[in-house]
């Protein structure tokens, strides 16, 4: 992967993110099959709707693990925001049925819970980039001038 393959108008790099959330009070809710599949679509249909590159994805029974690169104006959390509140609300729409199975009591049209994971991946290791910081004077090092230019005030030569 070339940094030039990831450019936007006034940045260069990578926004590579881990995250993780689960399902309200730990449901099995993705045990079945249908509700696994339809969420693996939504949350696909939902990352292309707001400009998520998706790298991986991961459904389990009672949580998801997503492997996502986000353009540099958008952060970690509204990403996370954006993808569980389609999937909850499209979900709620299409299968109301399957999910009272587990949600009957609540009386709110709540699928996910509050809390996330989000860690940073990294392009480079820890150790590259400090080797990299340490080694910036020799990276931008200029060449040594004999004799000093000359300093100009306006059209005089000091």
């Amino acid at each position: 992967m070339k940094y030039t393959d990831n450019r936007n108008n006034h940045s260069v790099g990578w926004s590579m993110h881990h995250i993780q959330w689960v399902t309200k009070y730990r449901y099995n809710i993705f045990a079945d099959s249908c509700l696994k599949n339809l969420c693996n679509i939504l949350i696909n249909e939902a990352c292309l709707r707001y400009h998520i590159t998706l790298e991986e994805l991961e459904i389990q029974p009672n949580h998801i693990h997503l492997l996502v690169r986000l353009k540099h104006n958008m952060d970690s959390s509204k990403a996370v925001m954006l993808i569980k509140g389609y999937t909850s609300r499209m979900l709620w729409l299409l299968e109301p049925e399957r999910l009272r199975v587990f949600y009957w009591n609540t009386g709110k049209k709540h699928l996910w819970s509050k809390g996330k994971f989000m860690g940073s991946v990294g392009h480079i290791t820890l150790e590259k980039a400090k080797e990299y910081l340490e080694n910036q004077e020799d990276h931008h090092a200029k060449t040594v001038l004999l004799e000093s230019p000359p300093f100009r005030v306006g059209g005089c030569q000091i």
